[in-house]
């Protein structure tokens, strides 16, 4: 582009040039059609100073002396303009002015005089003295007329031999430039001939290369344990891996451009509606988006499996949505795995409780018999009736303990209010004998008239885990705190406002968490305990707080104080799903 652009500079600076010429010369030839313009309208002025004077002197009116007077200021003017610009006509209008000058005083001014005086004017010496100075005045304003026309004639003259010259240089350099261009212009496009020619062959190269990665995603395709099914964006089916072929029913031949829906066919396994078609989902949020829990596909034979999946936009570089892809996957054996680990941590939960709770209610029962015993002994003693005031306190201790435990473990179908004061109050209780036998002590701060919506088997599970665990870090003569209290909803710095919930705080004062046990806290089948623990309650007990909509986290003090505390928020009214984990 640079030799192009040179040669049109250098033709625009020829052009420039001669213009600027051309018009040095038109502005030369305007100043000549002005000082003629100039020389005219001083010639009228005359004309009217001596028509005004002529007027005056046969009628003595003074009226018509109103020409001569306006003419003078007018005439000054002109003259004063025409002299800045009449460079060859100078000598002859410095004879005008004398003229002029010799006119007015010499017979205009004492005519005027005259006249006032009352005397005669029509002498004809003096008039014929004031004709001859006109006379002359005349002359010498059309000797300045005939100089600028000369003038302009020439420039005249001079401006079309510019245009004449300017017309042949853009000729020459036109042509010049074309025939550069046209060089030029060859050269190029022999090298772009052999540019395209290279990219040819590097776009044959590509295409080969595309072709093996092509190959490559379909070997990789193939292989992906997962279903996977890509659409365009307006939801068709465009391509299903084997796996999709098998959990869906479908051909990727039959399913090939029919519409997702038909295809891929979900619902809630509850409620049994319609799941938001997930290319909607995804061109609605345009982002990766995943399905809710318990979705599942109804096949072509329309039978049922569990899935989980997700669906991504496909993008072009300029960032726009080309397509949609889903990935999925059977979870039913993963399910039946969860449901498993999920009853197998219960039974390791009730186990511990049932031996807490044999504990707790041998105590009272010893302290049963030994009245019983007592009042056999002293059948009528005075003392028989606070031995069966005894007994019966010990058996309301024994029939308060078996209630939380039914409690601890009823199960509930729906969500119900769960008081968490008198939730944590009663497993406070079971665990009291546990709490006795290692000598730690126990406070609580507990606001009451605190309700979530939930499962209280769930919570109740949740909080006997965390509670144990608070005692076995704090070890014998240790110390637990626990606190309730209400969280209102806050907004943040992006006025995002947080939900209405519950916070419960378990606090101990053992070691803490070390960094390597820290990352692995919440990790299926991991424990600190030995054979003592299953490694599933604190997994089991995050995933049962998240389906309640809240969240779990577990952090040592802070400023190097010895001990951690587990926090947990609940949500006031959760979305729940009765048969979500």
């Amino acid at each position: 582009m640079i030799v192009p652009m040179a040669a049109c500079c250098v033709l625009a600076v020829i052009l420039a040039w001669e213009i600027h010429d051309s018009n040095a010369t038109v502005a030369l030839i305007e100043q000549s059609d002005r000082r003629i313009a100039l020389a005219t309208r001083i010639e009228l002025l005359t004309v009217d100073e001596e028509t005004g004077l002529r007027g005056y002197q046969t009628t003595s009116d003074l009226r018509f002396l109103a020409p001569y007077n306006q003419a003078q200021g007018k005439m000054q003017d002109a003259i004063g303009e025409l002299r800045s610009i009449a460079t060859g006509a100078t000598p002859r209008l410095d004879d005008f002015v004398t003229q002029h000058e010799a006119w007015r005083k010499g017979f205009a001014e004492p005519l005027v005089a005259i006249i006032q005086a009352g005397g005669k004017t029509n002498d004809i010496e003096i008039n014929l003295t004031g004709k001859t100075e006109m006379d002359r005045m005349r002359s010498d304003l059309n000797e300045i007329v005939q100089i600028s026309e000369r003038t302009r004639g020439q420039r005249i003259e001079e401006w079309h031999s510019q245009v004449h010259e300017l017309l042949i240089v853009l000729g020459t350099v036109t042509l010049a430039v074309g025939i550069l261009i046209a060089l030029y212009m060859r050269n190029r496009l022999s090298s772009v001939s052999g540019a395209f020619r290279r990219a040819l062959d590097h776009e044959k190269q590509r295409a080969e290369e595309l072709y093996l990665s092509e190959q490559n995603l379909r070997t990789t395709l193939i292989s992906i344990g997962d279903g996977v099914i890509t659409c365009g964006v307006d939801g068709c089916v465009l391509m299903m891996n084997p796996i999709a072929e098998e959990l869906t029913g479908w051909k990727i031949a039959e399913a090939f451009k029919r519409p997702l829906a038909e295809v891929f066919h979900i619902v809630n396994e509850t409620t049994r509606e319609l799941v938001e078609n997930p290319v909607d989902k995804v061109l609605r949020l345009n982002g990766v988006v995943g399905m809710a829990n318990h979705t599942v596909l109804i096949r072509r034979n329309n039978s049922e499996i569990a899935i989980d999946d997700s669906g991504a936009p496909i993008r072009s570089e300029s960032g726009e949505i080309t397509g949609i892809v889903m990935v999925f996957r059977d979870v039913s054996l993963e399910r039946r795995t969860r449901a498993a680990l999920l009853a197998n941590e219960k039974l390791a939960v009730a186990g511990r409780l049932a031996a807490t709770i044999a504990h707790e209610i041998h105590n009272p029962l010893d302290s049963v018999a030994n009245l019983l015993y007592l009042l056999q002994q002293n059948p009528g003693s005075d003392d028989a009736r606070h031995f069966l005031e005894l007994a019966q306190s010990e058996l309301d201790r024994v029939t308060h303990i078996s209630r939380a435990m039914l409690s601890l473990y009823r199960e509930s179908r729906a969500p119900v209010p769960i008081h968490l004061k008198e939730t944590l109050e009663e497993i406070l209780l079971l665990m009291d004998g546990r709490f006795h036998a290692l000598n730690i002590s126990v406070s609580a701060e507990l606001t009451p008239d605190v309700v979530v919506e939930g499962f209280p088997a769930e919570i109740r599970q949740v909080f006997t885990n965390l509670i144990a665990n608070a005692a076995e870090a704090a070890g014998k003569g240790g110390s637990i705190n626990i606190r309730l209290s209400p969280q209102k909803p806050v907004s943040d710095a992006a006025g995002k406002r947080s939900e209405d919930g519950a916070l419960v705080e378990i606090n101990d004062n053992g070691p803490g968490i070390s960094p390597e046990v820290g990352d692995r806290l919440f990790q299926p089948f991991f424990t600190t305990k030995g054979e003592r623990g299953t490694g599933l309650g604190l997994w089991i007990s995050q995933g049962i707080v998240r389906k309640h909509g809240g969240m779990i986290e577990l952090i040592n003090h802070p400023n190097g104080q010895s001990g951690a505390t587990a926090r947990v928020f609940l949500a006031t009214k959760p979305v729940l799903d009765p048969g979500g984990d």
